[in-house]
């Protein structure tokens, strides 16, 4: 869109093929477009059924050039709708053809130009039914650049089920169920590990509460996602359940990294404080997280209807990976460090068997973050649209599972060999870590 040669956006505009972001959850929506010149943009995506049906209002519609002897032809702007299957095949032919034209493509469906609207038109108003089946992209294609466009759009996208409009899309129909199931399993999960603690109260630590908040957290996201999509799925809105979700969604990444880089940084296996090390990595990591959630929460509510919407999308995968590299290099160099100080001291050597359960969680953060970063992503690509659900099923069991490994390695109970602390094992220890980091440095 716009400038397609520039590397970056083609990058951004890549990752949104097979990104599993959604633009928005609710399916009855509210665009503007100010001044806009590209091609072509995205929308909305939507799954239809064979009883499916979109209606667009557009207000206050008006152009302008700067070459002041432009003519423009209402025939070369407007809506129109493709496939998901012919992303990739729209934007390799609007890369190598500088004539391209979205509205006369092959892999599209035209749904209305502007040739019935005149300079004086401020309203119009389409619906039309969705006879063939598919997971469909609506777009707005503008084939004379030279025109700025601005306009206000209401979109109405729904599916007609025993005689009731379905808002959700064709393979997230099933999502409140799913999301209310695994709210109930987080529910008793967080009851167990509060009572857990409750009766282990003489040996929890600091991380054992930073945990159960954790759980907490996780338990009120799910059930603020479960509320929206019930929301949209009658109505097309969320009612503010989406802020609510975004809210949640935020502390608990948070809690989630927070727990990560301190049980990778063996705070509470090799020591009951925090290293400056373990504090840089954090102060790096958190902070990162918060930029991320706000500006996907920002990107969700306003979709790629925007300007730069790409290349903010590519900004968030971007720190993202950073975070995960951050967590990757933090809980490798412990295990490293371990390995190395337990060969070196003879007290170290008593905590090598905590070695083996550093790199058991080493490795499954390192699967929990791969599957959900790009395992998803390759299942979403895999499926038929109608069970887009499973891509969120395998999300968050493998969140599940995630979870589980870590709260039943690390809980508070009587004999667990890793909360063994000697103080002479943790100078011994600490002074090795020490070494070892300087010696890096």
């Amino acid at each position: 869109m716009g400038n397609f040669n520039h590397p970056l956006l083609q990058l951004s505009y890549a990752l949104l093929i097979i990104s599993s972001i959604p633009c928005a959850v609710s399916d009855i929506m509210n665009a503007y477009i100010i001044n806009d010149y590209r091609k072509f943009i995205w929308i909305h995506k939507f799954g239809f059924l064979k009883d499916g049906h979109t209606s667009i209002s557009l207000k206050d519609i008006s152009w302008k050039s700067k070459n002041h002897t432009a003519q423009l032809n209402p025939s070369s702007i407007g809506f129109l709708v493709s496939e998901r299957s012919s992303r990739s095949s729209i934007f390799n032919e609007s890369m190598f053809n500088k004539d391209f034209c979205i509205l006369s493509g092959n892999y599209v469906k035209v749904l209305f130009t502007f040739e019935k609207l005149t300079t004086n038109s401020s309203t119009y108003n389409f619906a039309t039914s969705i006879n063939e089946p598919g997971d469909y992209v609506l777009m707005f294609g503008n084939c004379q650049i030279e025109f700025e466009l601005s306009m206000d759009i209401h979109i109405e996208m729904y599916n007609l089920k025993h005689g009731e409009n379905d808002f959700l899309s064709a393979g997230e129909t099933n999502l409140p169920m799913l999301y209310f199931l695994f709210f109930l399993i987080y529910t008793s999960f967080f009851i167990i590990w509060f009572f857990t603690c409750i009766k282990q109260r003489s040996i929890i630590i600091k991380i054992h509460i930073i945990m159960g908040a954790l759980l907490l957290f996780k338990a009120l996201a799910i059930i603020c996602a479960f509320q929206d999509h019930v929301d949209v799925k009658k109505t097309g809105t969320s009612h503010g359940w989406d802020v609510a979700f975004d809210n949640f969604q935020f502390f608990k990444d948070i809690l989630l990294f927070t727990v990560i880089v301190l049980i990778g940084n063996g705070w509470f296996l090799l020591k009951p404080y925090i290293q400056e090390r373990d504090k840089k990595v954090l102060m790096i990591v958190l902070p990162l997280q918060l930029l991320e959630n706000i500006a996907y929460a920002v990107l969700v509510e306003i979709g790629p209807i925007t300007k730069d919407w790409f290349t903010w999308i590519l900004f968030i995968y971007l720190i993202d990976i950073l975070c995960c590299c951050a967590v990757f290099f933090t809980t490798s160099s412990s295990t490293k460090s371990l390995r190395e100080a337990s060969k070196k001291d003879g007290n170290a050597a008593k905590n090598l068997e905590k070695l083996i359960l550093f790199k058991q969680f080493y490795m499954a953060v390192v699967g929990y973050l791969y599957f959900t970063r790009i395992g998803v992503l390759a299942i979403e690509l895999m499926i038929n649209y109608r069970y887009a659900w499973v891509r969120d099923a395998a999300n968050e069991a493998a969140s599940l599972a995630f979870y589980v490994f870590i709260f039943y390695n690390f809980k508070a109970i009587e004999g667990n060999p890793y909360f063994k602390i000697v103080e002479d094992e943790v100078e011994a220890i600490d002074k090795l870590l020490e070494e070892d980091l300087n010696s890096r440095l």
